[in-house]
């Protein structure tokens, strides 16, 4: 892993030098360059999520130490001892949901922000959780700095979902319980889409969920990592 992050971050600071050479502002060029190789060569092909992950500047939500690797192929870390998911897994868990303008989404987990701008670019409105503080209020921040008025934010136990503002079209989970947590199912409107990775470390299960007839329909679709899902006292769900 060690390895593959050393080489991915020896790449994109090679990509980052050409481009600069030829562009005072690497950034856009750089984003392209992560949507053709690490996106669109790996089947994904959905033209508006394609043209999310060229429009938002992850750069804007990582670290500041790592701004120069924030398109390379890796998760990096954030503060909490959290992650900034790789740019292919945020496309693919994205894809999954086949979302539509009209869509309201609740996503769980903040972290850095990426994913729910990802998602303000896809439709109508993101609803997301953070049950870290510090997390929480640098999201919004950058979410206010970017324009971002179609995301609704706030620190909470994810694991019992935004009843408030159910039924979502789709949820998308980016941390990992041991099981579903049945809050989230009960806020799923007829019709949507669930996906959250399942199970316990090292290597959790990606799971897609569909409600239809008031009924789950669940298929196992990706073996993934990601940080545990904890309650507000650091316990894993």
């Amino acid at each position: 892993m060690e390895a593959r992050l050393f080489s991915c971050v020896i790449l994109s600071l090679l990509i980052s030098v050409v481009s600069f050479s030829q562009n005072s502002d690497p950034f856009p060029a750089l984003r392209n360059q992560m949507v053709k190789t690490q996106i669109e060569a790996r089947g994904i092909t959905d033209k508006n999520v394609l043209e999310a992950f060229r429009k938002v500047e992850r750069h804007k939500f990582v670290l500041t130490q790592y701004i120069p690797y924030a398109y390379s192929d890796s998760p990096l870390p954030i503060d909490e001892g959290q992650t900034i998911s790789q740019p292919y897994i945020v496309a693919f868990m994205t894809d999954a949901l086949n979302l539509k303008r009209t869509d309201k989404v609740l996503e769980i987990g903040t972290g850095s922000g990426y994913q729910a701008a990802i998602l303000a670019e896809l439709c109508d409105s993101v609803f997301t959780i953070e049950i870290f503080e510090k997390l929480g209020h640098k999201a919004r921040r950058v979410f206010s700095e970017l324009g971002y008025n179609n995301i609704f934010s706030k620190i909470d136990d994810g694991y019992q979902g935004w009843q408030e503002y159910a039924p979502f079209d789709a949820i998308i989970v980016t941390c990992a319980p041991t099981e579903v947590p049945e809050p989230l199912q009960k806020q799923l409107a007829e019709g949507g889409r669930l996906i959250i990775p399942v199970g316990t470390n090292p290597l959790q299960h990606l799971i897609l969920q569909k409600k239809k007839n008031g009924k789950l329909r669940e298929k196992n679709i990706l073996p993934v990592r990601f940080v545990p899902m904890i309650d507000s006292s650091g316990k894993k769900y």
